[in-house]
């Protein structure tokens, strides 16, 4: 079962913090939840007509609820502001005038625009750090250009490299590189919260998506360099890394096995009962593996073909040989790793009940984070968050009829 969570109280190590988040979709939303999983209390500013459009994506909308709202929406009040217009910017600069935080991820100058630049912000609260996510930064002469994760990943170098070499670059599953940008985001606004301890005055933390996503592109670029090397698309494999690929069980499923290093090797060819093959001159060492990798990979599948993935995965972990099945969600649910560490929590929502998501990570020893409660209702804490800056149950009516907030 997984473990339920229903804390209110915030938990963490980012407790006291206050952060206010302007953004949409998932660049700097993930940011803010990241943020907010540790402990942050994180106002979320929407549309008051439709909010953020994340709220409107997955594939299933259940009983009119985005599942995917539920997860990057967790942790956070949402405060409805009509931004674009003079009274609602006067009443986000106010929330912002008390923040350690504030997180956007608008296309360069906008912000400017509604007077709610870093340089607007600053004058009345010098600590403040301004995370600014977007495709390709705050300046050069992309900085202008509509910049999606997807076009992020193309121009870091991703895209090239991810897929089969017989088709058209191919996409990671998910919307790694608005992710990417989040989490460098998330740790350019720890290190700046560190540095504001020393010097007491906030900063800019500028986060592009194509240098997120360069960012962890391993030595791609010395390789071409240095070596005149380019890194192609090559399935499921790394070129002259042997074995490590996924194999096929007796039942069709599939299960992955990183036996490159020659010691590693030598326990999987016993495993497989054929100790020979960790002396035979062609797959003795790593050199040699890579040079014969399909032929090798060929060897193995025979023998993993004619095993039960779970027979094969204990013989794996009983010879010291790294092995991880292809997970799907209903694997995770029954995994006893999974569900030793709780790495999946059960969350009440108010209309779909128990919506099980992913936990907080990393975890801390002593002060870790929590999943609070899932994405909330549009304005849901509208009331009580511009309480706190002096706006009256009146004020907000008069807010509300004039399609304000």
């Amino acid at each position: 079962m997984a473990k339920q969570h229903s804390e209110q109280v915030a938990l963490g190590p980012l407790v006291g913090l206050r952060v206010v988040e302007v953004g949409q979709l998932l660049a700097g939303p993930f940011c803010g939840q990241m943020l907010g999983d540790m402990g942050a209390d994180v106002i979320k500013i929407e549309d008051p007509q439709k909010g953020d459009p994340l709220r409107q994506w997955g594939r299933d909308l259940p009983q009119g609820q985005s599942l995917w709202w539920s997860v990057v929406g967790r942790n956070k009040k949402s405060v409805t502001l009509n931004l674009r217009e003079s009274e609602g910017q006067e009443l986000a600069r106010k929330l912002m005038s008390s923040a350690d935080i504030v997180v956007e991820n608008f296309r360069p100058g906008t912000m400017e625009r509604w007077g709610l630049g870093y340089e607007d912000l600053q004058a009345t609260n010098p600590g403040l750090i301004m995370v600014r996510v977007s495709g390709f930064g705050q300046d050069g002469p992309y900085s202008q250009r509509a910049g999606y994760g997807a076009i992020g990943e193309a121009m870091g170098g991703l895209r090239y490299v991810v897929g089969d070499p017989s088709t058209p670059p191919s996409r990671v599953g998910i919307s790694i590189g608005d992710t990417l940008a989040a989490l460098f985001a998330t740790i350019g606004a720890l290190a700046a919260l560190r540095e504001r301890e020393v010097s007491g005055r906030g900063q800019i933390v500028d986060s592009s998506i194509y240098e997120a996503v360069l960012g962890v592109m391993e030595s791609l670029v010395p390789e071409w360099q240095i070596a005149g090397y380019q890194r192609e698309r090559t399935g499921a494999v790394l070129p002259n890394v042997a074995p490590s690929n996924v194999y096929p069980t007796k039942e069709g499923d599939w299960i992955l096995i990183a036996a490159n290093q020659d010691t590693v090797f030598t326990r999987l060819a016993r495993l497989m009962g054929q100790p020979e093959l960790a002396e035979d001159p062609d797959y003795a060492t790593h050199g040699a593996r890579g040079k014969r990798q399909a032929a090798l990979d060929n060897i193995i599948a025979e023998y993993t073909s004619t095993r039960s993935s779970d027979e094969l995965e204990a013989l794996l972990a009983e010879h010291g040989v790294p092995a991880g099945r292809i997970f799907r969600p209903a694997d995770m649910f029954t995994d006893p790793q999974y569900l030793a560490r709780s790495s999946i929590v059960t969350v009440e929502h108010p209309v779909l009940g128990g919506v099980s998501m992913q936990n907080v990570f990393p975890r801390l020893s002593r002060t870790t984070g929590t999943v609070r409660w899932p994405g909330p209702a549009l304005g849901q804490h509208t009331e009580e968050v511009l309480a706190e800056i002096g706006v009256s149950a009146g004020d907000l009516a008069a807010l509300r009829e004039r399609g304000l907030s």
